[in-house]
């Protein structure tokens, strides 16, 4: 069957690092487009901006924020929101997003993402916020799911649940990570299909891949490894549930040289060329999905 996707696909990506911006600008890889961090370059000048600038010239870009803190009860961040504001329009990315958590409270910074009680409270809380954040930015934003390690008594529902309901009422869309969900479901025993299964097809503008590491019998969100085998297996089934999705590699700790996290890149594009064109799940009128080079 043929599946007629709005959502642009814009192929196979990579989180953009300090330690790649030279190769990157001197060999310009092939590469379909490249994830920034947002709070790396909300800044007057200097040289990330520099670098930022002459990468943007040869790639498509999306944004992704660490520290909006969209579920705090503290009051949103106008400066933070006004230097967001002022980088979009320097990048011009595909689209913006930030993760489904507090990072601020009593204007003190946790510096983590701290995750959220699931119940009709925090949707309406949530909500709220994430219209203010899209109605000051003149854009819809995507919210990322948290990889968790703790869940509050409050909770109501399933966080897929929670997760569609904010998008479906604030008009947002999603960012889903699917090594989250595989940490989610290790750390607090559901199935990571179940999660997958639930999330609504037409919200879903992105996917997140990366690597984890084990302590003791939890699972932390390290983004220290390479991308393990139950994760590619996970992305598969994601595959087959959406379709196309933009699909980008994150990796924030020892970090490889570009040619090998390239190589990873590769996986996921050969992995989901087999599997979409098995399951004929291709976006009408265009190719799905590039070769690799």
């Amino acid at each position: 069957m043929k599946i007629d996707n709005p959502r642009p696909f814009l192929g196979f990506g990579l989180g953009l690092r300090t330690e790649h911006y030279q190769h990157v600008i001197e060999h310009k890889p092939q590469v379909d487009w490249f994830e920034i961090i947002s709070e790396n370059y909300m800044v007057p000048g200097g040289k990330p901006l520099a670098n930022l600038d002459k990468i943007r010239a040869d790639y498509p870009m999306v944004m992704h924020g660490v520290s909006m803190s969209i579920g705090s009860t503290d009051p949103l961040n106008k400066q933070y929101l006004t230097d967001l504001k002022t980088l979009i329009n320097r990048v011009e990315p595909f689209w913006y997003s930030d993760h489904l958590c507090w990072t601020h409270a009593h204007q003190v910074n946790s510096h983590d993402l701290l995750p959220l009680p699931y119940n009709e409270a925090t949707i309406q809380h949530l909500v709220s916020r994430i219209s203010q954040v899209q109605e000051f930015i003149g854009r819809p934003m995507l919210i990322e799911n948290l990889s968790s390690y703790v869940t509050y008594n409050e909770s109501e529902m399933a966080e897929w649940a929670f997760l569609n309901e904010i998008a479906k009422r604030s008009g947002c869309y999603i960012l889903l990570d699917i090594n989250n969900i595989f940490v989610s479901a290790h750390n607090h025993h559901f199935k990571p299909q179940d999660y997958i299964n639930g999330i609504d097809n037409e919200r879903v503008m992105q996917f997140h891949l990366a690597g984890h590491s084990y302590q003791g019998e939890m699972i932390i969100d390290t983004h220290d490894h390479d991308v393990c085998d139950p994760v590619w297996e996970l992305y598969t089934y994601a595959l087959k549930r959406f379709g196309a999705v933009s699909t980008m590699i994150e990796r924030d700790d020892n970090i490889p040289k570009f040619s090998e996290l390239r190589q990873e890149l590769a996986s996921a594009e050969r992995l989901a060329q087999k599997t979409l064109r098995a399951e004929q799940l291709l976006i009408s009128g265009r190719p799905v999905l590039k070769g690799v080079a």
